[in-house]
Formats: C-alpha cells, sequence, structure tokens
C-alpha cells in the first residue's frame, strides 16, 4: 500500500495567491491529487445585484477581479446597454478601451510580481509594483479610485479624459516598453525562475477545453482564442494587435505569453490614443447620474476578454430598474479547476508555481 498523507494548503498561505483550501495529497513530495475546497471568500454579489437598480451593481463587479476593474466594469455595462439599448458615445467607447488595457496592464504586474516572489525574487517584484503604481495614479486622476475605481457608467464614463490625463497616459506608455522588457529580463535570465517553470504544469489542449479554460492558459496550448479578436466588442475590431500563442503548454509559457499580451495592451493603448475624437464622454439618455433609473425588459449576455480571459455576464429584466437575475461566468474559477490536471505527478514545490501561473483571483471565483 502507499503510504500518502493529506496535507492542507491554505486557505491562509501567501502563495496560495487567495483564499482557497487545497487539500494536497501527497506520495512523499510527490503529488497525487489536489482537492480545490473554495468558498472562504464567498460574498453573495449576484444576489446583491439583484436587490439594487441597475447602476449600483457597478460597485460589486469592481470587486469580482479587483486587480482588473475596468474589465469587470465593462463586462457587466456592456450586458446591461444590451438590455436598455443605451449605447455610448464613440469618445466614451475609446475611452473604456484604453482604461480595459491599462488595467489588464496593472492586473498583469501584479500576477507576474506575485509570481516572481513565490521563487524568492524580491526586485522584481518591487519593479513591477512600481510600474503598476504609475497605472493607479493615473486611475485616480481620472476616476477618483485606486482599485475600485467605478469608473464607468451606463452609456459611458463618468468622467472625461483630460489632456493632463491622455498626457500621462502617453508619457507612461512611452517609458514602459523599456520597464517591461527590463522586467522580462530579469525573470526569463533567472536560471531558478527558468528551471523551475521549465516542463512544469503541462496543460494538453483537450484538456484546456474540456474544463473551459480560457485567456493565457488556453493560449498556451496553441489556441489562438481571444474575443477581442473572434468576438469584437468596444472598437477592437478598428485597432492591429496580435493574438500570441504557444505550444510548449507549460508554466513557461504562461508566463511568456503573459508578457507579450503586455506588449499588445501597448499597441492598442497607442492606437487608441491616435484616433480618440472630440464629443460627448456619455450618452444624454443616460444623464450622467449615479442615481440612473433604467428600465431593462427580456435577457442579454455579453462576454469580453479579462485579464484571465472569458468573462461573461448574463442579466434577465422584467421591466423594472433592477435587474431579475444577474449570473458571470467566471474565467478565473474555470482556470482555476484545471489545478489538479497541471499538479498531478509533480512535487509539493512545483504546485506553488503551478497556481501562480494560473493567477486566479478569489473575489472572481468566490462571488
Amino acid at each position: 500500500m502507499p503510504h500518502w498523507v493529506e496535507v492542507n494548503f491554505g486557505p491562509v498561505h501567501p502563495s496560495a495567491h487567495g483564499i482557497y483550501r487545497f487539500k494536497v495529497l501527497l506520495d512523499g513530495e510527490i503529488v497525487k491529487d489536489v482537492d480545490i475546497q473554495i468558498g472562504y471568500l464567498h460574498r453573495n454579489a449576484e444576489k446583491i445585484c439583484e436587490l439594487n437598480p441597475y447602476p449600483d451593481a457597478i460597485i460589486y463587479f469592481d470587486r469580482m477581479d479587483y486587480l482588473d476593474a475596468m474589465n469587470m466594469e465593462l463586462g457587466y455595462l456592456t450586458a446591461v446597454e444590451k438590455l436598455t439599448g443605451i449605447e455610448p458615445p464613440e469618445r466614451a467607447i475609446w475611452i473604456r478601451m484604453i482604461m480595459a488595457e491599462l488595467s489588464r496592464l496593472a492586473s498583469r504586474l501584479v500576477g507576474l510580481g506575485a509570481l516572481g516572489l513565490d521563487f524568492g525574487m524580491l526586485t522584481p517584484f518591487f519593479h513591477c509594483f512600481i510600474e503598476r503604481e504609475k497605472i493607479q495614479k493615473i486611475f485616480v486622476e481620472a476616476s477618483g479610485g485606486r482599485q475600485e475605481v467605478n469608473y464607468m457608467s451606463i452609456g459611458g464614463v463618468y468622467q472625461d479624459l483630460t489632456d493632463k490625463i491622455i498626457d500621462d497616459i502617453k508619457t507612461f506608455i512611452e517609458q514602459f516598453k523599456k520597464r517591461l522588457e527590463d522586467i522580462y529580463n530579469q525573470f526569463i535570465h533567472s536560471e531558478i525562475f527558468y528551471e523551475r517553470n521549465n516542463n512544469i504544469g503541462i496543460l494538453e489542449r483537450e484538456t484546456a477545453l474540456d474544463y473551459g479554460v480560457t485567456g493565457p492558459l488556453l493560449r498556451s496550448t496553441g489556441v489562438p482564442y481571444d474575443i477581442r479578436r473572434v468576438e469584437p466588442y468596444l472598437f477592437y475590431d478598428k485597432v492591429n494587435f496580435d493574438v500570441p500563442i504557444s505550444n510548449k503548454k507549460d508554466n513557461l509559457a504562461r508566463f511568456v505569453l503573459r508578457v507579450e499580451e503586455m506588449r499588445q495592451s501597448i499597441r492598442i493603448i497607442e492606437q487608441c490614443l491616435s484616433k480618440i475624437p472630440a464629443g460627448p464622454y456619455f450618452n444624454p439618455k443616460a444623464k450622467k447620474s449615479l442615481m440612473l433609473r433604467v428600465t431593462g425588459n427580456g435577457e442579454a449576455y455579453s462576454r469580453i476578454e479579462s485579464d484571465k480571459g472569458e468573462f461573461g455576464v448574463y442579466i434577465v429584466g422584467n421591466g423594472t430598474t433592477k435587474p431579475y437575475r444577474v449570473h458571470v461566468r467566471s474565467p478565473a474559477f474555470k482556470n482555476l479547476s484545471v489545478l489538479p490536471e497541471l499538479a498531478r505527478g509533480y512535487m509539493i514545490a512545483d504546485l506553488i508555481s503551478i497556481i501562480g501561473t494560473i493567477d486566479a483571483v478569489t473575489g472572481e471565483v468566490d462571488r
């Protein structure tokens, strides 16, 4: 009989990247299986959204993937706008794209920095957070919020981008191109980081598709699936960018892909800045009010490409000022569920790096 032992990893452990409890079955130091226990951060956000008027739900979406709040808002608002028929003006759409890509960069910097910290790499962790702080300052200038920004609104955005904010974004993007390469080199030229991620956590394409995995995890298996390309929203069909893929399927592929996707986000932001027109930044029908009373009848589903993958929002309206039903398709939940497949047969130390490259955010998993 094998001498297997069950070890609890989490729920309060920095390398768990969230409030999860992993029941790990070990044979010595080899992982035989992982049982994922969630529910330690559950806040019932979807039900709360059903108890409040449509505009009030935006802040609850901010708190799902709180590192990528702009994209969370975008997923919800595009669904509400489908339901209510309120369309944002052109300037607001370009502003949303800029903010969505900045949010993607900020979220990814946290993920990369935390991954490095799992290997004792303190220097790149600080470099990542220094760059993220510059994005957070832009968010504060535009919205007044650092993380729960509550910036986008039904029919547009709550505040216009001033010339100063646009100049700050241009300045950040120009210097960030070099800083991103510096950060990437700190990781990839580290022998420890390379060896501990190379050929670790192999994810086969069929397994990824079976589990509904999306985002960088799926693209690391060679599938070029990105909602911005397969079902364009906003003006993503009016800008040029690539959808990077890899056939390496391991931790290292997921890291390299995320960095390359950050380069593509820079390309998108530069094009948005050159195309953004003058004009209104909200639909007059929406009255630019936090107390906006809108009604929707029927159902609508919207999906966007968040930092973690395909983020979907389903809303049912019954003609009142509150949604009858709100449901979220969480990419982090799907991605985290494939962890046992990635970890079996590897060492317990490898489990740490695999969790880091999945990069799930608990607020979105435990809605």
